[in-house]
């Protein structure tokens, strides 16, 4: 089981948007890094994921799944170098994580959310998603 991290701004794709898609879930579209692209090719059906309002908000508000592996991102014009994958919405956290707060604490020092600030997908360790789940309130967090 792997554990990521997808940042979207809000006014572009929000929390809300991602738990209206349902259960079919959506392509995580528009990622032209190579390493967040890498990154999804190494998801599995089923690994979990934290939601980031970036820009706006800064925060952690949710918990995806992917539901198909990664594909040729639908936007990427036909240019076969661009990949993505779709992922569902899970579960609200139940109180928002705010990068601050993330920051200001000493078990996060090495998280991929503090050192590489502008990646757009990135690992999740373990001990991060219990840690982060623990502090949004989720007692028993989807694995």
């Amino acid at each position: 089981m792997g554990y990521w991290l997808y940042k979207s701004e809000p006014f572009k794709w929000s929390w809300a948007m991602q738990k209206d898609a349902g259960e079919k879930g959506t392509e995580w579209t528009g990622v032209r890094n190579y390493l967040a692209r890498n990154n999804m090719r190494a998801m599995q059906i089923g690994d979990k994921g934290f939601f980031y309002h970036s820009n706006e908000g800064l925060e952690i508000v949710g918990i995806t799944e992917v539901c198909a592996l990664s594909h040729p991102d639908s936007t990427a014009e036909g240019d076969p170098k661009w990949d993505c994958v779709d992922i569902r919405a899970v579960c609200d956290l139940p109180k928002p994580v705010s990068l601050k707060d993330i920051k200001a604490n000493p078990k996060f020092e090495k998280m991929a959310l503090v050192t590489s600030m502008r990646l757009s997908v990135q690992p999740v360790t373990e001990d991060e998603y219990l840690e982060i789940c623990r502090l949004g309130g989720l007692d028993n967090p989807p694995r």
